[in-house]
């Protein structure tokens, strides 16, 4: 049976040039769009939610249930695109050809935000290998070391279902499922780094960007004004302690319990795999098959932690969060 997912993406036409050299004209591919041009999403527009399937070649095509397209049309990839937002939060994007005159449509790996505008950053050919299921999940990279229920630390790849994890609110935990996914790590694809130290963690820390850590705040400066908040690692990255790392491929883990939990990885809380229909339309297909099989209506709730977006991380927050934990 062919697994189909969801994606949520907006007509090429509703993000048009409001600066540059192609004034009043839509996002389009390679050669007819021009790095600099600042984009704004047109007032009200709504993204339609496209239902894919990966064909056994890789291809992909229009599945049952769908907002576009017809069902078996295929889907194929035009360009890669970077965005700034003036927030200061980068987007990766796939440009999509729907086939049979559905028209272009922006496939955006985080959400856009409305009244934000957008500068091109990068505009290139697509990887036509590139899986466009494969969106980003929280994940950590092989060669974590996670913390056991005995306080032992072991390789994340070397743990099997029914490992007694710590968790800090419930105690041992069994791990119920760990999933794994190869990713070409570049764009919205490649892993945050975490340097040693940095945020209290033994060693190096590599996590998928969405991936949300446990952050303790001391101090009279407290984001939230509370002491606890989860971050996704992308907005702590200060391109010094933590980066961002390109090239090559990585590995991904996922670690999934009955609960959405927050554990130890190196030594420092992070969270584990939240799983409810939003979560698992996010996965690479193979996992979120898997997933869905073996937990068939699982629904988690997300920690009671407070998280922090990226409109409460600015500068000064982000060296709040990095000085106060080294300062430990």
């Amino acid at each position: 049976m062919i697994q189909a997912h969801s994606a949520f993406v907006h007509p090429a036409r509703d993000l048009t040039v409001v600066s540059g050299a192609n004034l009043g004209d839509p996002i389009a591919g390679e050669g007819a769009s021009e790095p600099g041009d600042v984009y704004r999403p047109r007032p009200g527009a709504q993204p339609f939610r496209l239902r894919l399937a990966r064909m056994a070649d890789g291809s992909h095509r229009i599945a049952e249930g769908s907002e576009l397209g017809r069902p078996g049309d295929a889907v194929r990839p035009l360009a890669e695109v970077t965005l700034m937002g003036s927030d200061g939060e980068q987007v990766e994007a796939l440009l999509l050809d729907l086939g049979n005159g559905g028209g272009d449509y922006l496939l955006p790996l985080s959400p856009l935000v409305p009244r934000t505008e957008y500068t091109l950053l990068r505009i290139g050919p697509a990887d036509a290998g590139l899986p466009l299921t494969d969106l980003i999940c929280v994940s950590f990279a092989a060669g974590t070391r996670i913390t056991l229920a005995d306080g032992r630390q072991e390789r994340i790849e070397h743990l099997a279902p029914g490992a007694n994890i710590l968790t800090r609110d419930h105690g041992p935990q069994p791990v119920r499922w760990i999933g794994k996914a190869t990713l070409r790590a570049r764009g919205a694809f490649a892993p945050v780094v975490v340097r040693p130290g940095v945020l209290g963690n033994d060693a190096e820390l590599i996590v998928s960007p969405h991936h949300r850590l446990f952050i303790y705040q001391r101090g009279a400066y407290r984001i939230g004004g509370v002491a606890e908040i989860l971050v996704q690692a992308k907005h702590l990255v200060d391109g010094e302690a933590i980066q961002r790392r390109e090239g090559g491929f990585v590995d991904y883990y996922s670690l999934v319990f009955d609960r959405h939990e927050i554990i130890f990885a190196e030594g420092i809380a992070a969270e584990s795999l939240m799983v409810n229909e939003a979560t698992v339309a996010q996965l690479p297909p193979e996992l979120a098959g898997e997933l869905l099989r073996r937990f068939p209506g699982l629904s988690q709730s997300q920690h009671f932690g407070t998280e922090a977006g990226r409109d409460l991380i600015d500068e000064k927050a982000r060296a709040a969060i990095l000085g106060g934990q080294k300062g430990d």
